[in-house]
């Protein structure tokens, strides 16, 4: 009789949760993004799209990812004002 052994699981990511504030048309890209994706039958959390353009900046080297950011809108940082 074999003896199986048996594999240890994969220890699973450590997940962060964390908000944060965009200009409105950066959030309608995303809209966008989505809805591109649904040429090629490909479904996409705002969440994935964001981490797909994580990966993607980390190709860059520091002079093209510095002017990526010289290309953004400046944001006021903080939580926005809740309407009365």
């Amino acid at each position: 009789m074999a003896h199986t052994r048996k594999t240890a699981p994969e220890k699973r990511q450590k997940l962060v949760r964390d908000g944060f504030t965009m200009p409105e048309a950066d959030y309608a890209l995303l809209a966008e993004l989505k809805h591109r994706l649904h040429a090629v039958k490909r479904e996409a959390r705002k969440s994935e799209l964001l981490r797909a353009g994580l990966q993607a900046l980390a190709l860059l080297d520091a002079e093209s990812l510095a002017a990526a950011l010289d290309r953004l809108e400046p944001v006021k940082t903080g939580r926005p004002r809740k309407s009365a």
